[in-house]
C-alpha cells in the first residue's frame, strides 16, 4: 500500500461532495480523506500503486487542483 499527500484547493464539505465520485470510482484508490483544517488542506490517498499523476488527473477533472507533497 502506497500514501501519497498532496496540497490541494478542496475547502468545504461542498468539494469533498464533488470530488468524491471521481475519487471512489478509481479502482487503484484504497482509501483517502482530506484534511479541511490543514492551511493545505491535505489530500491523503492510499493507493494500491504509487501513480501520483493520475491522482492529479482525477482531481482536476473534479475541477480541483493538486499538488504531489514530498
Amino acid at each position: 500500500m502506497n500514501t501519497l499527500k498532496f496540497k490541494t484547493n478542496i475547502n468545504c464539505s461542498g468539494c469533498l461532495s464533488k470530488v468524491s465520485p471521481f475519487l471512489e470510482k478509481d479502482s487503484n484508490i484504497e482509501n483517502w480523506e482530506v484534511d479541511l483544517k490543514s492551511e493545505d488542506r491535505i489530500l491523503t490517498v492510499e493507493t494500491k500503486q504509487s501513480y501520483p499523476e493520475q491522482v492529479i488527473q482525477t482531481v482536476e477533472e473534479a475541477g480541483f487542483a493538486a499538488e504531489k507533497l514530498d
